[in-house]
């Protein structure tokens, strides 16, 4: 009937109140909708080779990725070589709008750069629906752009 908290399930809660069980010893429903756990609780699982092989320490910068041209698909890459020093900075927010047969379409047009002041940076910009204009997605995007600056 209940374990060993004391906590009755949802299923058992008439056999419960039959028993004399309080209502606030029944554990509530499920809130629907994903459950998002924190980035710092999870353990980066590389995706790609080139992720495997920065995680097996195997490629030791991120000038040896440069040098060689492989592309960069996973932010947690750049993060891994630079983490807590890369800063990201909204540049602008910039409403594009459209003349259509049945009206105007605004689109937002965001700019983010990413940098850590020690000779990386990266640069985005990308076109944004008119009430989705969060910057996550663009400064994910600039983290993919970093290049070496000398």
């Amino acid at each position: 009937m209940a374990d060993e908290t004391g906590v009755v399930g949802r299923s058992q809660a008439p056999k419960a109140l039959e028993q004399g069980l309080h209502t606030t010893d029944v554990e509530p429903l499920a809130v629907p909708g994903p459950v998002r756990e924190k980035a710092e609780d999870k353990e980066w699982i590389p995706i790609t080779n080139l992720g495997r092989l920065v995680k097996d320490m195997k490629v030791k910068s991120l000038e040896e990725i440069c040098l060689f041209s492989l592309p960069t698909k996973e932010s947690k890459i750049i993060d891994f070589f630079l983490g807590a020093s890369l800063k990201d900075e909204v540049l602008k927010i910039k409403p594009v709008q459209k003349q259509t047969h049945a009206g105007q379409w605004t689109r937002f047009k965001v700019f983010v750069a990413s940098e850590d002041y020690n000779g990386h940076v990266g640069l985005d910009e990308v076109l944004r629906e008119g009430g989705d204009c969060h910057p996550w997605g663009p400064i994910i995007l600039a983290k993919l752009s970093i290049i070496p600056v000398k």
